[in-house]
């Protein structure tokens, strides 16, 4: 019988929720808010909007930290956009390129796109905290 108990333990373990906190600085000004956003796929990946779990806070010393709880163990992407004029939407100029800061999980960049879900995705197996710096 305790075998069974042992053998059984990972699996067990493997099922307990976790959180992911995420700290994001570098935004230019308390104005506004940041938008951030947990995505679980490469499909919706940082479209708005089709996010697992979205959040929208205050900037607060221009940073702020946001928690995402009740995670199963698996691979994750975080998209953050400060939001400073509360339009709820990331302006881009004539040329599309953004004018609000923005940023990914693993400070992943792109020149002239998004960076893919690959780039920006980072292994949650226990509770776990990142850091993003928005540009």
């Amino acid at each position: 019988m305790k075998w069974v108990f042992l053998v059984c333990l990972p699996w067990f373990l493997a099922r307990e929720p976790l959180t992911l906190k995420v700290s994001v600085t570098g935004f230019n000004s308390n104005k506004g808010q940041a938008f951030v956003a947990l995505f679980n796929t490469s499909e919706s990946f940082p479209t708005y909007g089709e996010q697992l779990i979205g959040k929208i806070v205050n900037i607060q010393d221009r940073a702020c930290t946001v928690s995402f709880s009740n995670l199963t163990q698996g691979y994750y992407a975080v998209a953050v956009y400060h939001d400073a004029n509360k339009n709820m939407k990331l302006d881009r100029n004539l040329f599309g390129m953004p004018t609000e800061c923005y940023g990914f999980s693993n400070n992943a960049r792109a020149t002239f796109s998004a960076p893919s879900y690959q780039e920006a995705k980072i292994s949650c197996l226990k509770d776990k905290s990142i850091n993003i710096l928005v540009k």
